[in-house]
């Protein structure tokens, strides 16, 4: 049997590029080479593509070379269904003209992209163009996980426990800052946590305990995205995840993380340096599974599963929680719809083997590519027969079919 040309695409222009670096080498360490071939995909921060069996080895990235042996620069052809990686080939000779050649064809594609160029639906968007099966979340529902302000205003609107927030623009603090300020503390007080709105890892995420604390972590918010958001913060939280698997009804929730910190909130280093940082997100600290009460858990689970459904997602995503212990109460924090390390730890708790994770991605990327072919594109009317556009004057005065202008 023919084994599946399997494109890993990571990388591109974004702060997380070398969290997902690790998220995508832990993969095609753990791929099933009896049923796939492996074909690296790297977009480097300036948005160039390559592919080359080098980029299965993390020390191809510290510095990244391009010109290093085993590497070429290639470009997808997106024509629906091609898949085809193209290459330039230069010419033999003095007069040689260079010639375009097919380095690979991609049959599915596992995107392993952390924030923005990747996660945010734009990638996405390019695939569904290509044709081309793929293992993540679909565009709309990338985009609304990766903006955390849309994905707040989602989540209230389905009437889902989130924590009070407001959010502002760049353009709004350079021209009214008091108000701004004022707006914050009147609205949540503090302490508050300030979030660039289309970022993860905890980069450029700060906590504000006044007004001072407020305007630096507003500033550092800032020099990451034009928009910000700012949460109430609670005392001492418990953090608790859950990662989802599946597409369409066919959805399952993984076991229940605690993450532990001995900060205020997790930032980068400890979610992803603990073990020095070779490990990406399977590195941090964690209690798994998590010792809450049977209710929390699966209270949990099935919310989990319903934000899945909601934003019609598939592959694995992670769902992140707040559970103030004071009041007792569940806030959702955020849904990474390409969560690092893809969540594999989770899954290996409940008994799935890293490749038999994959496996299962690839399978939900094939099921909603067919389903996507089930739909009619052909749809036929006679309007073009009816329209004349009047040459040059364009569709000015141009008649529909009963004599009246389009």
């Amino acid at each position: 049997m023919a084994k599946t040309q399997l494109g890993v695409l990571f990388g591109s222009r974004s702060c997380e590029r070398e969290v997902a670096i690790i998220s995508a080498v832990q993969l095609m360490n753990h791929v099933d080479t009896e049923k796939y071939d492996i074909i690296p995909v790297y977009i480097s921060e300036q948005g160039v593509w390559y592919t080359g069996s080098a980029l299965r080895d993390i020390s191809a990235y510290t510095p990244f070379d391009p010109n290093k042996k085993g590497i070429t620069q290639v470009a997808l052809d997106i024509t629906a269904g091609s898949g085809a990686l193209l290459a330039m080939k230069p010419g033999k000779g003095l007069f040689g003209h260079a010639e375009q050649v097919v380095v690979a064809r991609l049959e599915v594609c596992v995107v392993v992209m952390h924030g923005l160029n990747g996660e945010d639906g734009t990638l996405q968007g390019m695939l569904e163009l290509a044709n081309l099966p793929y293992t993540s979340t679909g565009v709309a529902g990338s985009a609304i996980g990766m903006d955390k302000i849309m994905m707040k205003q989602f989540f209230r609107g389905a009437d889902l426990p989130v924590l009070p927030g407001v959010w502002h623009t760049r353009a709004q603090w350079e021209k009214q800052r008091d108000e701004v300020l004022d707006h914050v503390e009147e609205a949540l007080g503090y302490p508050v946590f300030v979030k660039p709105a289309n970022l993860g890892s905890s980069i450029g995420v700060s906590r504000a305990d006044d007004r001072e604390g407020l305007i630096d972590s507003i500033e550092l918010a800032f020099d990451y995205d034009r928009r910000v958001l700012i949460e109430q913060g609670l005392d001492k939280p418990i953090e608790l995840n859950c990662s989802v698997l599946g597409y369409d009804d066919e959805v399952e929730a993984s076991p229940i993380e605690m993450p532990l910190s001995g900060e205020e909130f997790l930032d980068f280093r400890e979610k992803y340096m603990a073990s020095g940082g070779s490990k990406g997100m399977a590195s941090l600290h964690r209690v798994l599974p998590a010792p809450i009460e049977d209710s929390l858990r699966d209270r949990i689970q099935a919310m989990s599963k319903d934000i899945f459904r909601m934003l019609d997602c598939k592959g694995v995503v992670r769902i992140d929680y707040m559970f103030d212990r004071a009041t007792e109460q569940l806030f959702i924090t955020e849904i990474n719809t390409i969560p690092g390390s893809l969540a594999f730890y989770l899954w290996e708790n409940a008994g799935v083997r890293y490749s038999k994770l994959i496996d299962r991605m690839v399978d939900c990327a094939r099921k909603a590519h067919e389903d996507k072919n089930l739909r009619n594109y052909a749809y036929t009317s006679d309007i073009l027969r009816s329209v004349s556009l009047g040459g040059a004057k364009g569709a000015k005065g141009a008649k529909g079919a009963k004599g009246g202008k389009l």
